[in-house]
């Protein structure tokens, strides 16, 4: 009976999530449109260029290089000025006390995975203004982490959810609705509705990956509803072929460094929790016949700085996987062992 109710709770929630609702009334959004501008004296028609560029919100124009501004075309450098310090005037971007950033980090909430062994070495879930990256070889669950997280982040937070919606980026052809479905029925919600809140899109080169990520920005501003997730599925996927050899390191590397820049950048400005899966490379000078030598997750020194939280996944027996903490600022190095099944993930030896 217990498990029917949490199903119908979990379907009335679903079925009500255009309205999303704090403990003490409705929810305010952490952003402010790029439209309140006008009450410090930018004209319309300005406002329409920056967000035909992209900008959509005064902290996105806050958070921007003036060259960039620069580059749009009908800005010149008085106008970008203005802009400038209009948006700096209405964003919270200065210095602030301690006690006022704790303050600050209370509408920030972590999502979970299914597995709670896995969520409590996380330190309760993947969590919002963040980027947790999960890398691994074939196989090891990246993907079915990816698809449980997506079904998970819509439920409401009694259920370890964040009542909202999720933008899916798949740069390898991995994302199956049918396994959306499964995970969606073993959690007591209607698939379709599960379906429907998951934006996704499929990417091909570095180049699109950056495009989606400013569609989805204005996905985030222009829908009714709030986005709690966004996954890149797997962030090297594209940069791996774009780019070749030593000669086009550079150029990859500062590439990769824009998109992390951005992905950081959306995950404060919307107060959503970003997830990539990363590849791995092998290291064959790196064990010894005593010490094996695990694979090192591709990227190099950007994505390991840009990236809050790392999670190195390895297989186990069967369908068991093993999740160690690799990088956290706050966690410390542990493991947990979770399984893969027909709901998602779950404890291993459930």
């Amino acid at each position: 009976e217990s498990s029917q109710k949490r199903k119908a709770s979990a379907m009335a929630t679903m079925a009500t999530m255009a309205v999303v609702e704090a403990d003490d009334g409705e929810e305010t959004v952490p952003y402010s449109l790029i439209d309140k501008l006008q009450e410090s004296g930018i004209n319309a028609a300005d406002l329409k260029k920056l967000k035909d560029a992209g900008f959509n919100t005064s902290q996105s124009v806050a958070f921007a290089m003036r060259k960039d501004l620069l580059s749009i075309k009908g800005l010149s450098d008085q106008k970008v000025d203005k802009i400038i310090e209009a948006a700096r005037k209405s964003s919270e971007i200065g210095f602030v006390t301690c006690t006022q950033l704790v303050s600050k980090m209370k509408s920030r909430f972590q999502i979970a995975t299914g597995a709670g062994k896995l969520d409590q070495m996380l330190g309760g879930g993947v969590e919002s203004c963040s980027i947790t990256e999960i890398f691994g070889e074939f196989r090891c669950g990246k993907t079915q982490l990816c698809h449980s997280l997506s079904v998970v982040a819509q439920l409401p937070s009694s259920m370890g959810g964040a009542n909202g919606k999720v933008v899916y980026i798949d740069t390898e052809g991995t994302f199956r609705p049918e396994r959306i479905r499964q995970i969606a029925e073993a959690k007591g919600v209607s698939p379709s509705d599960a379906m429907d809140n998951i934006v996704y899109a499929r990417c091909y080169t570095s180049d699109h990956l950056e495009q989606l990520l400013v569609e989805a920005a204005g996905l985030m501003v222009n829908d009714e509803d709030r986005f709690a997730l966004l996954v890149v599925d797997s962030i090297m996927g594209g940069f791996r072929v774009d780019y070749s050899g030593r000669g086009e390191l550079a150029d990859r590397q500062q590439k990769l460094a824009r998109v992390m820049n951005k992905l950081q950048k959306v995950s404060e400005e919307f107060n959503v929790a970003v997830v990539l899966s990363n590849q791995v490379m092998a290291d064959p000078g790196g064990g010894c016949a005593f010490m094996p030598s695990y694979p090192k997750p591709v990227g190099g020194h950007i994505l390991a700085h840009f990236s809050t939280t790392r999670v190195m996944l390895r297989k186990g027996r069967g369908e068991q996987r093993v999740a160690k903490i690799y990088d956290s600022p706050c966690l410390p190095e542990s493991e947990s062992i979770f399984e893969i099944y027909n709901g998602g993930v779950r404890n291993g030896g459930d």
